[in-house]
């Protein structure tokens, strides 16, 4: 009998992969992305010294105050704008995005487009 492994399983493994392929930088840190079940969660990382410079998600309470679900496309795409005006204002313009081994489309996609609208380079 084949045993399958799970979803979780597949989802960690993949972002190991793409983890060893890339890592944040101080001049380009990396915007990972994780998404469960009920919220979103973004952070904007710089490896080398190991510190997170930005971070937001739908649990903040000012976030949570402008939607109606907290997991849903739209959230993740206001959560995107969030993610972007906070790190122009640190003075971050340019990230690698780190989509956490999820498949790229809905959610990731929608909060990556919504980055790249608010004014971040990927």
């Amino acid at each position: 009998m084949v045993s399958k492994d799970s979803r979780t399983e597949v989802r960690v493994k993949k972002h190991k992969k793409i983890r060893n392929r890339f890592t944040g930088t101080p001049e380009r840190p990396r915007l990972a992305v994780f998404r469960s079940n009920n919220h979103i969660y973004a952070q904007i990382i710089d490896d080398t010294v190991g510190m997170t410079l930005v971070a937001s998600s739908t649990l903040e309470k000012d976030v949570k105050a402008e939607l109606e679900k907290t997991n849903d496309v739209a959230a993740a795409a206001y959560l995107g704008t969030v993610v972007a005006k906070k790190a122009l204002e640190k003075g971050i313009k340019a990230v690698v995005f780190d989509r956490g081994g999820f498949i790229y489309q809905g959610k990731i996609k929608a909060l990556a487009d919504a980055a790249r609208e608010a004014g971040l380079e990927f």
